[in-house]
């Protein structure tokens, strides 16, 4: 992150005297702050409104006191309101001592400073050095880069969270209910609450109620293809399509790779995935995702996001990609590595408290909101117990409800022996919601026992949800067969499917990722019996790309 310099503010309107003010400040601190200055007012009133939507840090304001707009203790008393950690100094004629006085107790006033102030070395420097270090030694250093200012328990914001934190750009959260600093943005960029959540760049442009695709333009995600053909476009970028992508641009192929969200899928949520082979500590879902799109994009592979593919129309040899905004891309080849989502609970209450204290897979951005207070997980599988793991870091305690009897046929044996191992997280067996209870969030839920049938009332700051797994799968065309369940029949499964086999234009037999359309092939958890597991997603996505060299050698 880079380093910003901590900013001297000085103001006076007799441009001799601000001239000499300014030359001396230069000459001593000029090395370790930046030293702003101006004659106007107006200018300074907007210039702090610029700064703090900046995330500028102001070390010290010094204000003249006679100027005709505005006297200095009223431009202190306003400045101490935006940047109130400032040290305030007043520049006074010997006349106006007895002003410099009262606003000691009015602006709480650190010094007042008597024109002329030369030798500056004697009369200047040495209090200006006393309330710097005074400065210092209470101040920490601001967050550099993006805010956000919103409401906790609005699903707007909770979905922009997510999106940032999926894409991997770090931020800071202010609650626009709770948080100083988001109060006076709000106040001094007239944000109302239909302008929220609002994301503040860092050169302090405000986007109000942005969409992902505003967002993606602002932050210089590429959201438009280059080419106009590709040899390979891969839609989905959770394991399997990163590791298309790195197999595809490092064998030459013009490789597109497509995301509607952000990188790494469901496992790009985990908190920690530690089977992975090669890393014996672990890595988090979004390090994994992050270190293979760098890989991706350095060997050549375009990543488009958010781009959200709608359709697709099979013209001979050419694959037309219908994107949700009306654009196409044309591709020799598809990889299809869409992965699955959460399945939805339908009891009551979640749905209108969705985004809100409830939240379905891992929402690692909503884990500090719930510090010393109880959570809730349904689901007894492997990103469950990753976010039990994860939430016992920060919630009072962590409640796994499961279905079942243990979690010993659905959960590795590595996570379930450090669920046993940490003291505030509970597996409460043969136990599901049955209804969840709140207005404008998420306050408590009703929890049965379904072996005596005893239903108890629980408070709740949040409930994760992690049951089941469904394709997305349902905006395909109808030539690419899927089964039952909505996973695309590959390979093998396609060669036992009759209707399959009518349908199929070659003499050969579909190669082993590849779909009931020739040269589009799926890799993942999308894929019917596929492992559902990152290592095996990862291996699927590479050999697609083998497929794909075969398939491209035929046309």
């Amino acid at each position: 992150m880079k380093q910003v310099k901590p900013i001297i503010f000085t103001i006076d309107d007799d441009p001799q005297v601000l001239r000499a003010i300014r030359s001396d400040l230069r000459k001593k601190y000029r090395e370790e702050y930046r030293i702003i200055s101006t004659d106007n007012p107006k200018e300074a009133r907007e210039a702090l409104r610029e700064l703090k939507n900046q995330n500028a840090e102001i070390a010290l304001f010094l204000s003249d006191q006679r100027m005709p707009e505005l006297d200095g203790v009223s431009f202190l008393n306003e400045a101490k309101t935006i940047f109130p950690k400032a040290k305030r100094v007043l520049l006074t004629a010997y006349s106006d001592t007895q002003a410099a006085i009262q606003a000691i107790n009015e602006v709480q006033l650190d010094h007042y400073l008597l024109k002329p102030w030369d030798p500056p070395e004697e009369k200047l420097y040495p209090v200006i050095d006393d309330l710097l270090d005074d400065w210092h030694a209470s101040h920490r250093p601001l967050f550099q880069g993006l805010r956000m200012i919103g409401f906790q328990y609005a699903q707007l914001s909770h979905e922009l969270k997510d999106y940032l934190a999926g894409n991997l750009f770090p931020y800071r959260w202010l609650d626009a209910d709770q948080d100083k600093d988001a109060q006076i943005l709000m106040q001094e960029n007239q944000l109302g609450v239909e302008d929220l959540p609002a994301l503040i760049l860092e050169d302090g442009s405000i986007l109000r109620r942005p969409q992902k695709v505003e967002v993606a333009n602002k932050l210089g995600l590429p959201t438009t293809a280059k080419a106009e053909l590709y040899d390979t476009v891969i839609i989905g970028a959770g394991p399997a399509g990163l590791a298309a992508a790195v197999y595809g641009a490092s064998e030459g192929l013009k490789t597109l790779l497509v995301e509607k969200h952000a990188p790494g899928g469901q496992a790009g949520t985990s908190s920690r995935i530690e089977n992975y082979l090669g890393f014996p500590n672990g890595l988090s879902g979004s390090d994994l995702a992050r270190r293979a799109l760098s890989q991706a994009s350095r060997l050549g592979a375009e990543f488009l996001t958010p781009a959200e593919v709608a359709g697709i129309q099979i013209a001979d040899h050419q694959k037309v990609l219908r994107l949700q905004d009306g654009k196409e891309i044309i591709a020799k080849s598809l990889v299809i590595s869409t992965g699955v989502n959460y399945r939805q609970l339908e009891t009551k209450g979640l749905q209108s408290l969705t985004g809100r204290g409830v939240y379905y897979g891992a929402a690692s951005t909503e884990a500090s909101a719930c510090e010393n207070r109880p959570v809730y997980i349904v689901g007894g599988g492997n990103s469950a117990g990753q976010a039990a793991m994860y939430l016992s870091r920060f919630a009072q305690s962590v409640h796994i409800l499961i279905r079942r009897a243990n979690l010993s046929s659905t959960m590795s044996a590595y996570l379930i022996e450090q669920i046993a191992a940490t003291p505030n997280i509970e597996v409460e067996p043969f136990s599901e919601i049955v209804e969840a209870i709140g207005e404008e969030q998420l306050s408590s839920l009703k929890i049965r026992n379904n072996k005596d049938q005893n239903i108890r009332e629980e408070s709740a700051a949040a409930v994760f949800i992690f049951i089941g797994a469904k394709p997305y799968t349902d905006w395909l065309p109808e030539e690419i067969i899927k089964d039952e369940k909505g996973f695309i029949k590959t390979g093998t499964s396609l060669n036992q499917d009759k209707a399959a086999q009518k349908q199929w234009p070659l003499e050969r037999l579909p190669f082993s990722l590849e779909t009931s359309v020739p040269g589009i092939f799926a890799a993942g958890d999308v894929r019917s019996g596929a492992m559902n597991r990152v290592a095996s997603a990862v291996g699927e996505g590479a050999m697609s790309i083998s497929y794909t060299h075969k398939y491209l050698t035929e046309i």
